[in-house]
């Protein structure tokens, strides 16, 4: 099912990073990509102190975060299989425009004041449900686009891009909601998903084999049976649920000391500019280590990425002991660098070890299990912050997510998987509509 974990490959030539651009159905999906993310970097920002004018209070800002992430959970096994039977570049584009629809409303309400707790509830558990059918299929389609050999390149520029908006996204938000509000912001998501959706029609990708030239028995095997076999090739492959596994942690600390307390406790200390500014330094390390990423090889992709997922402990711990606005920023540029090995890595693990028919129930499952806490990080960090305040509770946060993220490279299939040898093609992978 899978390709051979042992067979690996010399130190490669520096990977040209251009290359995936050159195929047109990758180049318009980047370019959507590009729009959305746009909208989307400044979004977080906007819409937790959007909440935070509503109702001072950081439990309240985790029941809407948690109101989007519990749908996600619930469904996204099922927008699994739901990518992996339709045609993905149909799916993002109905998606895109329900979120579209969604977060126009959202903005719409906080522009005319009519907002309530309740209202950004509803709209969030409409965007939650929608991102568990949309996730998966975002997160598989790379390979349909490009061949195996610039599966790196393709991954990297992506990386790039969301970096690079990133930086942006978040201090422009902040300037907006500090200058006019929160809603300016989210008016901007909203038109980017729309634009996004349009350029997606340019998107075509090649239909699947039937499924009797796959060796399997004629006919569509049923949605049970598609999740089953999902469900087997995440377990067999233990570095796989070795990963999911810590992620459900990790995710959980991430969302509610990180996601949670961070806004709170910014905007009593260093501001909504200087949050802004934080976030913004977390997406410039990941932007630097990019272009880094983009003249290496990773040879160990996992045991990079684990090792840089560590680095995340740093700005928590800034965040609890004394939030001190360069520090913070430091931090959160060391803990980028970091999250970007361990993001190219891990789509690099999946993308060259899972068939291509498999690999969006291969991704639902990954994201159930990694999300799967998160809520709970959403809801119980505010509950505990007000018991035992925001600063004890952030800086225990930090020293668990160091503890949990090495306890990883306890397992020899994540600290030894390699990259998978491919043979260079010519071919080209899709056309274009």
């Amino acid at each position: 099912m899978t390709a051979p974990a042992s067979s690996t490959t010399p130190p490669a030539p520096r990977p040209d990073t251009r290359a995936p651009l050159r195929i047109p159905p990758f180049r318009w999906y980047y370019a959507a990509r590009l729009v959305n993310l746009l909208g989307t970097t400044m979004a977080p920002v906007a819409l937790a102190f959007a909440v935070l004018d509503i109702s001072d209070s950081p439990s309240a800002l985790g029941q809407v975060l948690a109101a989007q992430s519990i749908p996600l959970v619930v469904f996204l096994l099922a927008g699994g299989v739901i990518a992996d039977r339709f045609d993905r570049a149909i799916l993002l584009r109905v998606t895109n425009v329900g979120a579209g629809l969604s977060q126009g409303a959202i903005a719409a309400l906080i522009l005319t004041d009519r907002a309530e707790l309740w209202h950004l509830i509803v709209l969030a558990a409409f965007n939650g449900t929608l991102a568990a059918v949309s996730f998966p299929a975002l997160a598989s389609v790379v390979p349909t686009l490009v061949p195996r050999e610039h599966l790196q390149p393709a991954n990297v520029l992506l990386s790039m891009q969301r970096a690079g908006l990133a930086i942006i996204g978040p201090s422009v938000a902040a300037a907006l909601v500090v200058a006019f509000g929160p809603g300016w912001a989210l008016a901007i998501d909203a038109a980017t998903w729309l634009v996004s959706a349009a350029l997606l029609l340019r998107v075509h990708i090649p239909p699947r084999a039937p499924l009797a030239d796959r060796g399997t028995d004629p006919g569509r095997p049923s949605f049970l049976a598609e999740l089953r076999e999902g469900w087997s090739v995440f377990t067999s492959h233990t570095w796989l649920w070795v990963i999911v596994l810590a992620f459900g942690a990790l995710n959980a600390i991430h969302a509610g000391a990180w996601f949670t307390l961070g806004p709170s406790v910014a905007k009593d200390t260093i501001g909504e500019r200087g949050w802004g500014f934080a976030l913004s330094a977390e997406a410039i390390g990941v932007l630097v280590m990019t272009l880094v990423l983009s003249r290496l090889h990773l040879r160990r992709p996992l045991l990079a990425g684990m090792l840089g997922m560590t680095v995340f402990s740093v700005p928590l711990l800034v965040l609890g002991v004394d939030p001190v606005l360069p520090l913070l920023v430091l931090g959160a540029f060391a803990a980028g660098v970091g999250v970007e090995v361990f993001s190219l890595g891990w789509n690099l693990a999946m993308q060259e070890n899972i068939e291509e028919r498999l690999l969006s129930r291969a991704y639902s499952y990954d994201a159930l299990g990694s999300f799967v806490a998160i809520p709970v990080g959403q809801l119980t960090f505010g509950p505990l912050a007000e018991a035992f305040g925001a600063s004890r509770v952030i800086t225990i946060a930090a020293v668990a997510y160091v503890v949990i993220a090495l306890s990883t490279l306890l397992s020899r299939s994540v600290r030894r998987l390699e990259r998978v040898a491919v043979m260079p093609t010519s071919e080209p992978v899709s056309g274009s509509r």
